[in-house]
């Protein structure tokens, strides 16, 4: 402790010179680095191997400008959402730990624990199983971060696997079944089974059955952000909260868009976050930074917008995780005036039909 945030921007796909610069000019240590969060600019679906070169360029310069070396670089979570749809800017958020013991109590401040699980077998994908292996990782992430009461968790990031034609035939050569023989939409499914799981350990629901996995939406969870892909197999774990004494000038908040054009959602979050924020428009002296904004979004199932029909998941030529991104990307970046925010889509159990869980990270000015 403390924790800190730093924004970068993306000028290509592997691209890491953000990363790079903040280093060289001391801004932060290599080796302080604990988790990475980011937006790449390629499809978002199975085959976007942005996310990989992204991943690769990040870990490749802190291995080179640091000290740790490659199994400990591995170990720090990288979670990568593809698909900067619309007005969205690739970027990433980058968050540090100085090792610093603040003195005294001090008021709330941000606290990220991460965690790593243990293999995640496409079998699991879409099974209790792997509600209980997310909820376990994101315990301990809690505990790293010193967060006892669930309701300082303000942002949960995950990134588990999915299934792939391989990881299929493996379970079957292996007698085993999966959920789907869908790639695509083994996305929805792994991103929604690690959100239960999240929802699970903050105590936000009970554990579900097996047959509401994927299927009852009542069951969400307010603050997770959940991802997946074929770079890894297990689960990447990230608990962003605020903790009494943590130090630092950090904090985060969060809130609900109830749809995809609920910009009060985002304003909510803010305020949350400790910003003060009167009605929807950020004043000119507002007295800190939004270093981000994160969000999942989802196009509503039941094909209404505020009771005006919508016909993206009609459409056959735009995948609707693409139109729903760029939707949301454009309300959001048009509410806080800055077009490099985190949207991520397939937000099965992440937040309630047609809207998703929205957090904001500041950095306060003054105490």
């Amino acid at each position: 402790m403390p924790f800190a945030a730093h924004k970068v921007l993306l000028g290509g796909v592997s691209d890491s010179s953000g990363l790079e610069t903040l280093i060289s000019d001391g801004e932060i240590n290599p080796d302080h680095v604990i988790a990475i969060v980011g937006k790449t600019e390629g499809n978002g679906g199975v085959n976007d191997y942005t996310r990989i070169l992204a991943d690769q360029a990040f870990r490749s310069t802190l291995l080179s400008s640091g000290s740790r070396s490659t199994p400990e670089i591995e170990q720090i979570p990288m979670a990568w959402s593809g698909g900067t749809d619309g007005v969205l800017c690739p970027n990433a958020v980058i968050f540090t730990q100085d090792g610093i013991t603040p003195e005294g109590d001090g008021p709330p401040r941000l606290s990220v624990g991460i965690s790593m699980s243990d293999s995640i077998k496409p079998e699991d994908i879409g099974r209790p199983k792997m509600v209980n292996v997310i909820a376990d990782g994101v315990r301990v992430a809690m505990d790293q971060a010193g967060i006892s009461n669930p309701g300082d968790v303000h942002f949960v990031q995950t990134k588990t696997p999915l299934l792939t034609m391989e990881s299929i035939n493996d379970a079957a050569r292996r007698g085993e079944t999966v959920f789907t023989h869908e790639p695509l939409e083994s996305m929805a499914i792994s991103n929604g089974t690690a959100a239960l799981g999240v929802a699970v350990a903050l105590g936000e629901i009970d554990m579900p059955e097996a047959e509401q996995i994927g299927h009852d939406l009542d069951l969400y969870c307010t603050v997770a952000s959940c991802s997946s892909g074929v770079e890894l197999d297990c689960g990447q774990i990230v608990v962003v909260g605020n903790a009494a004494g943590a130090g630092g000038k950090f904090r985060v908040g969060h809130s609900v868009m109830k749809d995809a054009i609920d910009s009060e959602g985002v304003y909510e979050a803010i305020r949350n976050a400790g910003l003060p924020v009167s009605g929807n428009q950020l004043p000119k002296d507002l007295p800190g930074n939004i270093v981000q904004i994160f969000a999942k979004a989802e196009a509503d199932p039941r094909g209404t917008l505020r009771g005006y029909r919508q016909v993206m998941l009609n459409d056959s030529d735009v995948h609707h995780h693409r139109q729903i991104k760029a939707a949301v990307g454009g309300v959001i970046a048009a509410a806080i005036e800055d077009p490099a925010v985190f949207v991520s889509v397939a937000a099965l159990h992440q937040g309630p039909p047609g809207g998703g869980p929205v957090a904001a990270l500041v950095e306060l000015f003054d105490d």
